[in-house]
Parts: C-alpha cells; structure tokens; sequence
C-alpha cells in the first residue's frame, strides 16, 4: 500500500508560482501514469495533470502553458511546477495514481491559494 504526501501550498498573488511536491511512501516506478488532482470548495475533486512512467504528460485545457509535470521514480516523487497562477486554481491539490489499479486513498492533500 501505498500513501501520499503533498506539500508546497500556499498563498500567492495572481501571476505568482508554487512547486507542489508529492512524496510516495513506496515505489512509484509500477505506477504507470501519476496525477495531479484539485478540488475546489464546493466541487469536485477533478484531474489536472497526468505523467507516464514513459514521461508522456497530459493537462487539461485551463492549465496548459502554465503547470509542468516532473516525475523522479528514483525519488519517488511527482512534483507540479506551477507559473501564472490564477484566481481560478484555488484548491486543494491531491497526488495520486490516475488508473485504477494504481489508486491509493488520498492523502491530505495541499492547499494553493490565489488572490487577485
């Protein structure tokens, strides 16, 4: 079993970057795609940005351009580098296996607040 810890959080102006860093408690080299997750007050907790172990990344729509995926399987860590931040990507950010055979329970995940 697997567990996961996000950190990096934290309050920025709008325009202004953070680096989320999710640390596996165990090896992450058999999971095959690893996610960065969001949840916003009031919604649902939604993918944002996925990397391959092959290093293939996938991001949705409202954050291309700004957020980059690193993953170090040596280290067992997937950080979110994250520019241009917006008013929009307040939330609660979560790291996690994307299939669901690489599905852990969430961790606490981090809290990235953007003021305008």
């Amino acid at each position: 079993h697997v567990q996961f810890v996000e950190s990096g959080g934290g309050l920025v102006k709008s325009g202004g970057s953070l680096t989320l860093t999710c640390v596996a408690s165990g090896s992450i080299s058999g999971i095959y795609s690893m996610g960065w997750f969001r949840q916003a007050p009031g919604k649902q907790r939604d993918l944002v940005a996925q990397i391959a172990n092959d290093g293939q990344t996938y991001y949705v729509d409202s954050v291309k351009g700004r957020f980059t995926l690193i993953r170090d399987n040596a280290r067992n860590t997937v950080r979110l580098q994250m520019n241009s931040l917006k008013p929009e990507d307040t939330a609660v950010y979560y790291c996690n296996g994307v299939a669901a055979r690489d599905f852990y329970s969430w961790g606490q995940g981090t809290q990235v607040t953007v003021s305008s």
